[in-house]
């Protein structure tokens, strides 16, 4: 039986991994600061959980040890934040990611599994053929702090991989949603706080025209894909793959169809772009599909419907 390290492990993407991990019947250690996860998101037995900031090397060193794989989801989240705080962000996305990198080395942990962000590509426009789709071949343009910090880790990765042996997987998520997603903070991102705003029957902020899209992924896709970068073989060491579903949505469409999945009749607001954005985000996902054995196993529509179901009823419990 694997022991599982899962660092941020009470925030959304983490704590939705968790779950499944224990559902495998994996062993499971958490670490995690609680500044931006919560504990509620870990309101089941079965894992091993241990309090400490990524930003400290000797919390990083205890907690690898025994572990068979890494999979590394603490970050400070947020392309706004970062633009607001990018030190902070510096250290923790990256920082944080050399000190985990040090102790899976020493610690001699498996495989070591990465999130990275689709931000690091930065934008694609509108041309006469479309939207062009994302690939791994693609030179990373970022545009905002957080996306720096996030292919800084991607470059550490990689390097770690190269010089010291230890098997590092890149996953680029595109634009995650679903259970445990915060819709609370400034900082949330666009699906959950949609979705509070319907709830309370108010109209939600639309950034710009609302036309910029993006290739929104449902969490069981990105579950799924820590799952097979884990098992792979290792000629996937040290490289990037693209973790999403291969379509764009813009948000304005991604409004409506909440407002008839929810049937809601609500005028949203509009309001200017925010700095650091992209204007659209589209992933090619060939390269996981191929050699991870990556699969989208709940397509957008689907994923918003069980997302809604979830956010309701956590509404109605509370």
């Amino acid at each position: 039986m694997a022991l599982y390290l899962v660092t941020g492990g009470a925030g959304f993407i983490g704590s939705n991994l968790v779950e499944r991990l224990i559902e495998l019947g994996h062993k499971v250690r958490v670490l995690d600061d609680f500044s931006t996860g919560k504990r509620e998101n870990l309101c089941f037995s079965g894992f091993e959980l241990i309090e400490g900031d990524i930003r400290d090397i000797k919390i990083c060193k205890k907690v690898c040890k025994g572990v068979d794989f890494v999979l590394h989801q603490a970050a400070l989240g947020s392309v706004l934040r970062s633009v607001e705080n990018p030190l902070l962000t510096h250290e923790v996305n990256a920082t944080g990611t050399l000190n985990m990198l040090i102790a899976a080395k020493e610690s001699k942990v498996k495989r070591f599994i990465y999130a990275s962000s689709s931000s690091v590509y930065g934008g694609t426009e509108d041309t006469k053929q479309g939207i062009i789709a994302k690939t791994e071949t693609m030179s990373p343009s970022p545009l905002s702090p957080y996306a720096v910090s996030k292919l800084t880790g991607e470059y550490y990765c990689q390097v770690f991989y190269k010089i010291y042996g230890l098997e590092t997987v890149c996953l680029r998520y595109f634009n995650v949603f679903g259970k445990k997603q915060d819709p609370s903070s400034r900082y949330a991102a666009v699906v959950p706080k949609f979705i509070k705003s319907l709830l309370d029957n108010k109209a939600p902020t639309i950034y710009g025209d609302g036309n910029q899209s993006r290739d929104f992924t449902f969490i069981d896709n990105v579950v799924e894909a820590n799952l097979k970068a884990c098992e792979a073989a290792p000629s996937v060491c040290g490289k990037v793959y693209n973790i999403a579903c291969g379509r764009n949505i813009s948000v304005n469409e991604l409004f409506q169809s909440l407002l008839e999945i929810m049937n809601k009749d609500i005028t949203p607001l509009y309001a200017p772009p925010r700095p650091g954005d992209v204007r659209h985000s589209l992933a090619n996902i060939e390269k996981a599909s191929k050699e991870l054995n990556y699969r989208v196993i709940c397509e957008f529509k689907e994923g918003l419907i069980k997302t809604v179901s979830w956010f309701t009823q956590k509404e109605v419990l509370s």
